[in-house]
């Protein structure tokens, strides 16, 4: 087997909570991934023998590099995953490997209830004699992202071990709280010295990400009148009811559940309220920046339009921009999407680059200076208790990986 440690390695990250927290007031946002970080992750590199290794304090990450073994100048590659876990119960993670799976059978999840029907999920079709791996029917599995991490510690294992393999510096990035969008905001471009990176974040062997949605939030703070019902005429303002005329007045077609594609969106994700005041959480997407605008003035028109109504400014707004479409950014820089294409090609993959609808942290890095599409991990039916990973697919990602390193040398010998 190429890569004997890559499967022991997962086994070993997810049993691991380290599952990040939106609510804290801290950075990392908890003390397990930070732990799972600089106890399990860096020693682990240091065990290996990459170069550099260290914990950055500011940007929350563990950094490592594995030194050129040619004299050519060649820009300095690098690779990103991320160590949190989202938003699913990752306590006693106990993961199940289903060997041999036959492509056609439900896969029983633990003890569980649950299963893994390829009639609902059709992608397990795919994978047929190949190595399924999934939770226990009560936790997420975690491989989103513990898939990249275990790729790229097995990629810098074989490069070291492989010196026949040549390649410019890579540089490795571990990174907090992706799952919450706050991560890449921490990250520390200078310090990781990197000409452009990739995030190993991605689905199924094949799907390459460097045109994602362009985002922003919103939140809605609503001042009601609160009066006995039965005096209530011409008196009462019952915040929630304008919290539905708000929401009424936005395109009733432009939501999640009715778009895809390129087609942007308007989310009500929190809606909490009683007739003295309520509170709305909204995210806005488009994949076009200007787009992004249209949506954001129509939201600052409607509420000046109510406010207006009102005679006061009952409804508060508060908007800001979460992240860009990094297509925007790297159309600059096609030759570093090249450099994976060609990989995927050349590891006989079928190139899928639809547009993702949502971003990576690749969409805050483009736009810090750090060129950074996103390449598959692996990972299916991520942030739940139905999510699985495939060995096969990950053995690809570190085929791919390796083989990007050499074509990047190459194009600069």
């Amino acid at each position: 087997m190429k890569y004997p440690n890559l499967l022991p390695r997962f086994l070993k990250y997810v049993k691991v909570n380290s599952r990040s927290d939106e609510h804290a007031d801290r950075f990392p946002s908890t003390e397990r991934e930070e732990r799972f970080q600089k106890e399990v992750i860096l020693p682990d590199l240091e065990k290996l023998g990459l170069s550099d290794v260290h914990y950055n304090q500011q940007s929350g990450c563990v950094i490592a590099e594995v030194p050129a073994n040619i004299t050519a100048d060649v820009p300095v590659m690098g690779f990103l995953a991320h160590c949190d876990t989202a938003d699913f119960n990752a306590e006693n993670v106990q993961p199940q490997v289903h060997e041999n799976y036959d492509g056609k059978s439900k896969i029983q999840l633990g003890d569980s209830e649950f299963y893994l029907d390829p009639a609902v999920f059709p992608n397990l079709k795919k994978y047929q004699g190949q190595t399924i791996i999934t939770a226990s029917g009560d936790t997420l599995l975690g491989g989103d992202d513990k898939t990249g991490v275990a790729e790229l510690i097995t990629l810098a294992e074989y490069l070291l071990t492989h010196p026949e393999v040549k390649h410019g510096k890579i540089r490795f990035a571990f990174t907090p709280d992706e799952e919450i969008g706050t991560g890449a905001q921490h990250f520390d471009v200078p310090e990781f010295s990197a000409d452009f990176a990739f995030t190993v974040d991605g689905e199924e062997p094949g799907k390459l990400d460097w045109d994602t949605f362009s985002a922003a939030a919103f939140s809605l703070d609503i001042q009601g009148v609160n009066v006995h019902p039965a005096v209530a005429k011409d008196q009462m303002i019952n915040a929630i009811q304008v919290g539905i005329n708000f929401q009424n007045q936005l395109p009733q077609d432009e939501v999640p559940e009715k778009t895809s594609g390129r087609q942007g969106f308007f989310h009500l994700d929190n809606f909490q309220g009683t007739v003295d005041n309520a509170h709305l959480d909204y995210i806005v997407r488009d994949f076009e920046r200007d787009g992004l605008e249209k949506r954001k003035n129509l939201v600052k028109e409607i509420v000046a339009k109510m406010n207006a109504a009102f005679d006061s400014e009952r409804i508060k707004l508060e908007m800001h921009d979460q992240y860009y479409n990094m297509a925007d950014e790297l159309a600059k820089h096609m030759d570093i999407v090249n450099i994976a294409r060609k990989a995927y090609q050349e590891e006989g993959l079928t190139i899928n680059e639809d547009p993702v609808r949502g971003g990576t942290d690749g969409s805050q890095l483009t736009y810090m200076g750090l060129p950074c599409p996103n390449l598959f991990a692996g990972q299916e039916n991520m942030h739940g208790r139905f999510e699985y990973t495939v060995l096969e697919s990950m053995e690809k990602a570190v085929d791919v990986m390796v083989r990007m390193v050499q074509l990047n040398a190459e194009n600069h010998h």
